[in-house]
């Protein structure tokens, strides 16, 4: 699933589109496209996961999915497959989006979207996070970073970097996180953020993988832990049972945690 980083850099492409008039739309979504027709793409933006085309009154939200692609050509370029959603211009280019759900948003998108959490944002408030983290105490933090209303575009691979950097194994509760360790998860999620779209943008990022989608840790050279749905979310994880250390909350300690965070089952 692509990750903010990724969406900010597809925004900065389809930026040329600004200001064209669409000519013809449709696709397999459940949508009724056809409103699009003649209308003036006024701005392409995003928040975290969120690739938004701002028209007037109202907006075409797509979420990439797991697989979900674009693909810019015109007139004589042919469709791969049946996009989900395809915009041809007056000028004669089109814009093919492939494996995408879509949604309306009415109205002034600011209305809708809160840049402080959006990890990328300029409005980003990582003390907004912190008080919102430290409302949930019992939630593991593998899952608190996925949370698009606290962390917006981080991803598996963001979650997974962050936490061994913090050194913090992600089936610890956030209550049990002194806060100048909450401190430095948070402040590590937008630094990561920056670094992945520096690296994606250089066609680089897979070398600088620590933990996502690795065998060994790169400190204590252990085999890494690989766990195929890790909590509520379920979702990949890459740690360090060693590396990583485990908080838990004296009140809420499961044995089963603690056995599920050492079994190494594979991913």
């Amino acid at each position: 699933m692509p990750e903010g980083p990724s969406i900010l850099i597809l925004r900065e492409t389809l930026a040329r589109f600004t200001g064209a008039v669409v000519r013809e739309a449709g696709g397999r979504v459940a949508l009724d496209l056809t409103r699009l027709r003649h209308r003036r793409l006024l701005a392409v933006r995003s928040w975290g996961k969120h690739l938004l085309l701002e028209f007037d009154g109202f907006s075409l939200r797509l979420h990439l999915l797991l697989l979900g692609s674009c693909r810019i050509g015109d007139a004589t370029t042919p469709s791969t497959g049946a996009p989900a959603v395809s915009l041809q211009f007056d000028d004669g280019t089109r814009l093919d989006f492939h494996s995408v759900s879509a949604k309306w948003v009415e109205g002034n998108l600011d209305a809708h979207y809160d840049g402080s959490a959006d990890i990328l944002s300029p409005a980003w408030d990582a003390e907004a996070a912190h008080g919102k983290l430290r409302t949930t105490p019992h939630t593991l933090v593998c899952d608190a970073l996925l949370d698009q209303a606290i962390f917006a575009g981080v991803g598996n691979i963001i979650k997974n970097e962050v936490l061994f950097r913090v050194r913090i194994h992600p089936l610890s509760r956030l209550g049990a996180l002194p806060d100048p360790l909450l401190a430095r998860m948070i402040d590590e999620t937008r630094i990561y953020g920056f670094d992945f779209l520096a690296w994606k943008r250089q066609n680089v990022l897979k070398r600088h993988w620590q933990v996502h989608e690795q065998r060994t840790c790169p400190l204590c050279h252990r085999a890494l832990a690989r766990i195929a749905q890790l909590g509520k979310r379920r979702r990949r994880s890459f740690h360090c049972d060693h590396c990583q250390a485990f908080h838990v909350l004296p009140t809420l300690f499961d044995a089963s945690l603690r056995k599920h965070a050492s079994g190494n089952a594979p991913a």
